[in-house]
């Protein structure tokens, strides 16, 4: 008799925690347009990017802040800011930084109502901190990237990027430096009512 009356509080009580209604976290929102309008503002950036130097066999990761404004409606201006660690086979580490203004236009073609294609150019300087063996280098730097924005919420984007970089040292026996990276990071789009 004990096992029967067990055995149905615990249906009753399994059944009763099944039937209610579950909510999910928001995973998509329905934006259209509305956040890349004139007048609006993204800040945001990369949380973590990585990379890979053709010439030199080196790795780096990167945190890259920026900040931009709506000039028109789809096209943003603004400035981006870096920091990161690059470590060199069989080296030392070396840290650098990064300030580069940057456009930003996203494109019409492929757009929902959850997300957009997007194209970012970016053209500075960059450089490298100095270390024992080594000078303090600044350097021309460019890159141009492709991604996408996938809006989780009315104002915040989730973003991925892969784009080419390029840097070149103002010494005058340095070589150019480029490659691919990938980025993953997030935007907040503010209106300007």
């Amino acid at each position: 008799m004990k096992n029967l009356f067990l055995t149905l509080v615990f249906a009753a009580t399994a059944t009763t925690a099944f039937s209610q209604d579950l909510t999910t976290p928001q995973t998509s929102a329905d934006v259209g347009s509305t956040p890349i309008k004139q007048g609006n503002w993204l800040i945001g950036g990369s949380i973590g990017s990585l990379g890979y130097s053709f010439e030199g066999e080196k790795f780096n990761i990167n945190i890259n802040p920026q900040a931009g404004y709506f000039i028109s409606d789809g096209i943003a201006v603004g400035l981006g800011v870096g920091a990161g660690l690059q470590t060199v086979k069989e080296g030392k580490n070396i840290w650098n930084y990064k300030v580069a203004p940057f456009v930003r236009y996203y494109f019409p073609e492929g757009a929902s109502s959850t997300g957009r294609f997007f194209g970012q150019g970016d053209i500075g300087i960059s450089g490298t901190g100095a270390t024992a063996e080594q000078n303090s280098q600044t350097s021309f730097a460019f890159g141009i990237n492709a991604g996408y924005a996938h809006f989780v919420s009315r104002n915040v984007a989730l973003e991925g990027m892969v784009g080419y970089n390029y840097s070149k040292s103002d010494l005058a026996n340095a070589q150019a430096q480029n490659g691919l990276g990938l980025a993953v990071g997030f935007q907040i789009y503010l209106g300007h009512k």
